[in-house]
């Protein structure tokens, strides 16, 4: 008979290290320049390298703060870059359309 595995505690007083975010952030950056060259993702990847040095230097709530802030910054990167591809394609379609009607 089996029981269900349980993680050990946490020693007492352990902070859990603070998620920098990087992944998402070079993520929004490859998007934001490969889907219409602004690199507005930098500035998430730029929060993202901020986390580890502020929580290194005992700055926690600095650190919480760059995280939240790369993570914004990188779905508002992404969210943008979507935005001007679908809009891009979108005048494409209608250029397109309105050449083809205009040599009739």
């Amino acid at each position: 008979m089996s029981q269900p595995w349980t993680p050990p505690a946490p020693p007492a007083g352990a902070v859990s290290p603070i998620p920098n975010n990087m992944v998402l952030a070079i993520i929004a950056t490859v998007v934001s320049v490969m889907g219409c060259c602004l690199p507005h993702g930098l500035f998430s990847l730029m929060f993202a390298m901020q986390v580890g040095k502020k929580e290194a230097a005992g700055d926690l709530d600095g650190a919480r703060d760059a995280a939240k802030k790369a993570k914004i910054a990188a779905w508002i990167s992404i969210i943008v870059t979507v935005i001007t591809i679908i809009c891009c394609f979108i005048f494409g379609v209608f250029a397109g359309i309105m050449s083809t009607l205009s040599q009739h």
